[in-house]
């Protein structure tokens, strides 16, 4: 019998909560249903918004129409300098620039760097690759220094969790194959999926009453509609080597860590300079449940401050 996993008060706390709820599961719901349940999260379970100098709704133009982005900046004007483009979780299928807002403006206030949240299109309305192709598309709209912006970018970041987290490696792999303006200078994958054709033990030890079950990430992939075996689907599939330094987190309780283990390891044998994070006794999903579980806010801290170091590392070498 395998050892029960450490769960930390509050994390057992607010799961006895949510497992303790009546009504459907969201794979038993429509993406639209599904939606408002985890907006409706946000307002339960999220901090508050970080009250920034500069916040802003803009439009990317994409392969498919204009893309929303949202700019976040603690200043009103700057020098030049990086910029972190942020790709949004919730399995490709849910999740938006509003769900992600108070992790976003919270990253632009300890980062001191611009950051444009991306709301790229989704399944099962827009079925993959629609979501790489916006991802990748906003990420060379930024390293051209499109004059909305209003700031000079000289380098670009790329992050984000969950899909997000996927999103982000696939796209810095585009990035390296086909450079844009800019250079990409680090990547933050935050509990990223990395390889959706294979199976890993965790999905299994975590498969249900851990917040995300793995008829979710079920769900969330016959939504999606990846050809699981396409690096742009399961990025762990191709060659690391030459990509961008890396911050890379997992929490221990989560049905995808293996995945985000993996990628680890993938950059270590690839001998690209990473950080590897794993927050022990939480869930999957903790950068938007900072109010629901105080201790998320010492682990959204101390990835960012990682993050933040990895790119002034990156800056004083560039």
């Amino acid at each position: 019998m395998a050892d029960t996993p450490y769960v930390r008060d509050d994390v057992a706390g607010f799961l006895a909560y949510l497992n303790a709820q009546e009504g459907p599961k969201m794979s038993q719901l429509s993406a639209v249903e599904a939606r408002g349940m985890m907006q409706g999260m946000r307002e339960l379970a999220d901090a508050e918004v970080t009250p920034l100098a500069t916040v802003k709704d803009l439009n990317c133009p994409g392969p498919a129409g204009s893309i929303p982005v949202r700019l976040y900046d603690k200043r009103a004007e700057r020098e030049a300098g990086p910029a972190l483009v942020f790709f949004h979780g919730g399995g490709w299928v849910i999740g938006n620039i509003d769900t992600h807002e108070p992790f976003c403006s919270h990253a632009a206030e300890v980062l001191d760097m611009p950051i444009i949240s991306v709301d790229y299109r989704m399944g099962p309305e827009h079925v993959w690759p629609a979501a790489p192709d916006d991802c990748e598309a906003v990420a060379r709209w930024v390293a051209s220094n499109p004059p909305e912006l209003g700031r000079q970018i000289n380098s670009l970041t790329l992050g984000g969790d969950s899909a997000g987290g996927n999103l982000t490696i696939v796209t810095a792999i585009a990035l390296r194959d086909n450079p844009a303006d800019v250079p990409v200078i680090a990547q933050l994958p935050i509990y990223p999926a990395t390889d959706l054709a294979r199976h890993f033990a965790s999905m299994d030890e975590f498969a249900d009453g851990y917040f995300l079950t793995k008829d979710s990430m079920d769900w969330f992939g016959e939504q999606y509609a990846a050809d699981v075996t396409h690096p742009r689907a399961s990025p762990a599939l191709v060659d690391q080597a030459n990509m961008p330094p890396a911050v890379v987190v997992t929490a221990s309780l989560d049905p995808i860590r293996d995945q985000g283990r993996l990628y680890a390891e993938l950059l270590s044998r690839a001998g690209v300079d990473h950080v590897f994070l794993e927050m022990t006794g939480t869930i999957h999903g903790f950068i938007c449940l900072r109010k629901a579980l105080p201790s998320a806010v010492e682990d959204v801290d101390r990835l960012l401050y990682a993050f933040r170091s990895l790119v002034h590392k990156q800056m004083a070498g560039h």
